[in-house]
């Protein structure tokens, strides 16, 4: 199983309104490619509106996956970003997994306010991370000298790259 972000350095950077955006922007298009032939399913559903419960369900338990699984949706991952309990800079629960992806609902209504809250709040929240207790960071820099291995005296397999761990 791949290792998780652990507790941020002091040095640790939010992520701002731009980056994340950005992250936002792919993460649409790419589920804009996935959910395209959901319309499709009017032919086997009663109602558009059974299509359009569906769809959201989906959406909505890929996201979810995504951040259980890399604590990103692809566009962060990309991007190395990353989303971390507020508090401990560990893994968020389940349960905040979950408040944070209805408080995406609560940052939409007042016309985009919540989103647009990490401009000005100083850990970069937006107002679903404030609801579940979490925060974006920037994932530091890999040193590209740390990708090998340090050789032992007398191995046959010196220099060979060590396991990489995602982070």
């Amino acid at each position: 199983m791949a290792s998780r972000v652990s507790c941020p350095a002091p040095a640790e950077v939010y992520a701002g309104f731009g980056i994340r955006t950005a992250a936002s922007l792919i993460d649409s298009v790419l589920m804009l490619l996935i959910t395209a032939p959901f319309p499709l399913l009017l032919a086997v559903l009663p109602s558009e509106t059974a299509v359009l419960v569906l769809s959201t369900l989906f959406s909505a338990l890929l996201v979810i996956f995504f951040w259980r699984w890399k604590q990103g949706t692809p566009g962060k991952l990309m991007l190395r970003l990353r989303i971390v309990d507020a508090d401990s800079g560990g893994e968020p629960s389940l349960r905040q997994w979950c408040l944070r992806y209805l408080g995406y609902l609560l940052s939409t209504v007042p016309l985009l306010l919540g989103f647009f809250w990490v401009l000005w709040d100083p850990r970069r929240q937006a107002w679903h991370d404030k609801l579940a207790d979490t925060v974006v960071v920037h994932l530091p820099r890999r040193d590209p000298q740390s990708t090998t291995a340090p050789t032992p005296v007398g191995n046959a397999d010196a220099g060979s790259p060590a396991p990489r761990h995602w982070p």
